[in-house]
């Protein structure tokens, strides 16, 4: 099935797209700060997705993809920066408009933020010969840092929210990695990672998740907060 990474992103971006033009939510009016943010994620995950390729950290079955590649990676793996954090920002943007005291105290978030920060530190400095688990916990924590000192406010609802985010990430990164399929779509060099899945997931790629969710979250925030103040 050469369509199967296609269709994994067409279908994750389907609902929320449609959606966006609900006339509560509105969502089509955070364009401009989603791709603004979209962008600058990708400058950043997309070199590290090349070079990661390119060094076989990870790679791709190409029995999953129509074949086309640009930089050693196949097109569905540039749509995935566009249409997983297109999906899950608008998740979070729904159910902090649908449930606004969805939300942490201050006080538990900085604790659950310094705790998790490091933890990742700990993590990366034990695993330093291991470049996924290395380059991966040593940016969530880089970027939980910079978040918790300057948009305390948006850790307080996107710890909760991304628990909720999790289903669909295990059904989505499930089937990627193997899940309810004869091979994965993207395999792993089991000796640049902690070895450890969850099902048949990296448990480093939720760590991923996390920071290509939040960072896009973040640039918004910030871009919202400028135009507010402008």
């Amino acid at each position: 099935m050469d369509y199967l990474y296609l269709l994994l992103n067409l279908g994750s971006l389907s609902v929320p797209f449609l959606f966006s033009f609900h006339p509560k939510l509105k969502f089509y009016k955070l364009w401009k700060p989603l791709f603004i943010g979209i962008i600058f994620s990708m400058l950043i995950f997309i070199p590290w997705d090349i070079i990661f390729t390119k060094q076989g950290i990870w790679g791709f079955n190409e029995t999953y993809f129509l074949g086309t590649k640009l930089f050693y990676l196949p097109i569905e793996e540039w749509l995935f920066f566009i249409c997983i954090p297109y999906a899950c920002v608008f998740t979070h943007y729904a159910l902090v408009y649908y449930f606004p005291n969805l939300k942490l105290s201050k006080g538990k978030t900085k604790i659950i933020s310094y705790l998790f920060i490091l933890i990742l530190i700990t993590l990366a400095f034990t695993n330093y010969d291991k470049w996924y688990s290395l380059i991966n916990f040593s940016l969530a924590a880089i970027l939980t840092s910079f978040v918790i000192n300057i948009r305390t406010e948006l850790l307080r609802s996107f710890y909760l929210t991304f628990l909720v985010m999790l289903i669909p990430f295990f059904i989505v990164n499930g089937i990627l990695t193997g899940s309810f399929i004869e091979n994965e779509v993207v395999w792993y060099n089991n000796l640049e990672n902690l070895n450890i899945r969850l099902f048949s997931i990296p448990i480093e790629d939720t760590v991923y998740a996390f920071s290509l969710i939040l960072l896009n979250l973040f640039i918004m925030d910030l871009i919202e907060t400028k135009h507010e103040t402008t």
